[in-house]
């Protein structure tokens, strides 16, 4: 098939894949050229450029007064970019806040937003606008010859392709954007210090990123903060021009509390404050008592952190605020643009600034052979005129006699049309013998100028003099002091979870049907809470408020969870389904809590049994991990802390009222498995489960033993435990009568 035919309608054919790739291509370019990269030769998009531009045209230059944005707006969409007139006020309202623009180019009068809400700004039919007097660095050298000007959308009206920029904007304002299969990030600089690295470049070319480097420091946000990523990063951030760097609030201590007089670039303050009430509510930030924003219009940034006592290591905390709020922001920079060659690229320091001041010297020079051009069309002017004076009265009669003066007159004193036509414009009272001194005067000006000019042009030192010059003007009149001190620091570091909650002693209940609370204090008797309705207790566990509570379910998978974030036991808790995810039928059996180290043991009604770290059971996720590996129709018994001493017996009961004491170690330590037979229970009645193990227990040495059946407690010392004695695996002895139907045992020091 042919790439492209006609058909007998005249209409194209062309296969899909071809117009696809084509269309997507083009409005690629599109993209990239017309609307999110800036040239790098004014640092301007399409629509920042035709903004300006139309405002200069409209008159609206920093001396005049205010006009309605509206007017702007619609100049702009009428003649130049035919686009939304939103985002054509929104890139205008974005260069008139000083909190985005380093140097703001649009002056603007009323509600253009704020710091907090950027996009808070009113209607363009609120607000005025004009120009600020920076944008003369990008319009003064326009209607000079600078830069090369194409027809608007409609071929109506012309527009410059570029501005002619007298220093590096796209440094001193950066710029953001995504465009398709690319994008750009240029932080903003300072003035004085891109203008220093620009003159040491003209004076040494060979000067390398590094010693450029001695000038521009680094970013300069427009609200200033402190850049806390070392000088070597930021160095290689310049020499390839892409990579990220760290920018962190400011902060000083005023009578014992946190004053935040400085944010990051482009973060809200009320967002900040959120951030930090978000941790208060959830319990995270126990040393922070109170927040405030006490910003207003002579201090635009002013958050007042209070903490609980001044006890409390101010540097500890904000450093875990720096690395848990947007008090701390990491920026990413990809300097991205379009160079003169009308192509993207990414640019380092030195091959962005080698191009612009190519551009410079290229704008320079053309101002200066427009200027020539001028002045040398004037003094041809003037030597007609002085022509005119030397013999004013064959002149005059020339033009009273004469049907047709000019054409004598060009004959007669061997003038230009243009001379002979500027004598037959001069005005009778401009005859006078004055006048012919002032063109002998301005024909000196001018002859110096031009030689002035001739010389210039023909010199690259000379024009490279000029431009440092003016470098140097324009440093002086519209550059200021750096606002973002570069101070290396150390990584933000947050507290520890557990540094951040009160150290308390909880009580963790775990009831039958899966709700966990935990209860303050070791005092509580967790039969007494009140359960739901056909609801009711099932296992606890005593620890503190900072350690993990693991919890057991019937499959043998354990979970884990911050103590401080379960529910209180003033209600009846929550389902523990809620924040885990057990497997289809589970149900959750136990409850365990202590230090990493401690050791527990877990055991299941059919005898089996096996100790294991506390660690070892921790769950990194929802879903838990399998750590019992139960016999067939086998329960899980609530887990029991086993204590350090040596000498602890391990004490199971049966459902027929069998006790079995015997040594602690007999019993397996193990991560993970089935563990070993605790009590003896006849193959064919654990089959049938006729006879199951319904308690275990551990029993420090000099310990007792409480047996609970139904609301009944016999306590057994250690001495009493003599008469249960045995090894591990044995049938036991029976209790007393009365005292056979044991619901469950617990051990008392």
């Amino acid at each position: 098939m042919q790439e492209q035919e006609l058909d007998f309608e005249g209409i194209e054919r062309r296969p899909l894949k071809t117009f696809t790739e084509k269309a997507y291509l083009d409005y690629s370019m599109y993209v990239i050229l017309d609307r999110a990269l800036p040239q790098l030769a004014d640092g301007l998009k399409p629509v920042q450029r035709r903004i300006i531009y139309a405002m200069s045209e409209l008159g609206l230059s920093a001396g005049s007064k205010h006009k309605k944005s509206a007017r702007t707006v619609g100049d702009v969409i009428g003649k130049y970019h035919p686009h939304g007139d939103s985002a054509c006020y929104e890139a205008m309202v974005h260069m008139a806040q000083d909190f985005s623009y380093r140097y703001a180019i649009v002056d603007g009068q009323g509600n253009w937003g704020s710091t907090d809400d950027p996009k808070s700004f009113a209607a363009m039919r609120y607000t005025e606008a004009k120009l600020k007097p920076y944008s003369q660095v990008l319009l003064s050298e326009l209607g000079q010859g600078t830069v090369d000007w194409t027809a608007n959308f409609d071929g109506t009206l012309e527009e410059p392709l570029v501005l002619p920029a007298r220093l590096p904007n796209v440094l001193l304002n950066g710029a953001s954007g995504i465009a398709v299969g690319m994008a750009t990030d240029i932080p903003p600089h300072n003035l004085r210090e891109v203008a220093g690295a620009c003159i040491r470049l003209l004076e040494e070319p060979k000067a390398t990123t590094a010693e450029l480097c001695e000038h521009v420091q680094g970013p300069d946000f427009p609200m200033g903060a402190e850049i806390v990523t070392p000088r070597a990063e930021l160095a290689q951030l310049y020499e390839t021009g892409s990579g990220s760097f760290r920018a962190r609030a400011v902060y000083e201590v005023e009578d014992g509390e946190i004053v935040v007089t400085a944010l990051p670039y482009q973060v809200s303050g009320s967002k900040v404050l959120e951030q930090i009430a978000a941790q208060m509510r959830a319990k995270k930030l126990p040393m922070v008592e109170d927040l405030r924003d006490e910003s207003d219009h002579e201090q635009p940034i002013r958050l007042v952190i209070t903490p609980r006592s001044s006890r409390v290591d101010v540097e500890q905390l904000m450093a875990h605020l720096f690395a848990t709020t947007d008090l701390e922001r990491s920026y990413r920079v990809n300097m991205n643009m379009i160079g003169l060659d009308g192509r993207p690229r990414v640019m380092g320091l030195k091959a962005l600034l080698v191009e612009w001041l190519e551009f410079r010297q290229t704008t320079v020079r053309r101002r200066l052979e427009w200027r020539l051009g001028k002045v040398t069309s004037r003094l041809h002017v003037l030597d007609g005129l002085l022509v005119a004076f030397l013999n004013l009265d064959e002149v005059i009669r020339i033009v009273r006699t004469e049907d047709e003066p000019k054409p004598v007159l060009m004959q007669r004193f061997d003038l230009s049309e243009i001379q002979a036509e500027a004598i037959l414009e001069t005005k009778l009272r401009h005859l006078a013998r004055l006048e012919e001194m002032k063109i002998r005067g301005e024909q000196a000006e001018l002859s110096a100028e031009r030689t002035d000019l001739e010389k210039t042009l023909a010199s690259k030192a000379r024009l490279r003099k000029l431009v440092r010059a003016e470098l140097e003007r324009d440093a002086e009149e519209f550059g200021d002091d750096r606002r973002s001190r570069i101070v290396e620091r150390a990584a933000a570091q947050a507290i520890d979870q557990t540094e951040l909650v009160a150290s308390e002693p909880v009580t963790i209940v775990l009831s039958k049907a899966g709700w966990v609370r935990a209860a303050k204090g070791h005092e509580i008797d967790p039969t007494q809470l009140s359960y739901k309705t056909g609801d009711g207790f099932q296992a606890a566990a005593r620890g503190r408020s900072t350690q993990q509570a693991v919890f057991l379910d019937s499959t043998g998978r354990t979970y884990s969870l911050a103590a401080h974030t379960l529910p209180g036991a003033r209600g009846q808790g929550e389902p523990l389904s809620g924040r885990l995810d057990p497997p289809d039928g589970a149900s959750f059996a136990a409850g365990m809590i202590g230090e990493p180290g401690d050791r527990w043991m877990l055991a299941c009604d059919g005898g089996q049994g096996f100790i294991a770290k506390l660690e070892s059971l921790y769950a990194r996720n929802r879903a838990g991990k399998a750590v019992f590996n139960l016999p067939d129709n086998a329960k899980v018994l609530p887990a029991v802390p086993v204590p350090k001493e040596d000498g602890a017996l391990v004490c199971a009961v049966n459902s027929d009222g069998r006790l079995l004491a015997f040594p602690l170690g007999e019993l397996p330590e193990m991560e993970k498995g089935r563990g070993n037979l605790l009590f003896g229970i006849p193959g064919r009645k654990a089959r049938a489960r006729e006879e199951l193990m319904v308690g275990v227990a551990v029993v420090g040495e000099g310990g007792k033993l409480l047996v609970f059946c139904g609301e009944r407690k016999m306590t057994l010392s250690w001495k009493d435990l003599d008469a249960y004695r045995g090894q591990r695996g044995q049938r036991g002895a029976l209790l007393p009568r009365g005292w056979r139907k044991v619901d469950r045992v617990e051990a008392e020091a």
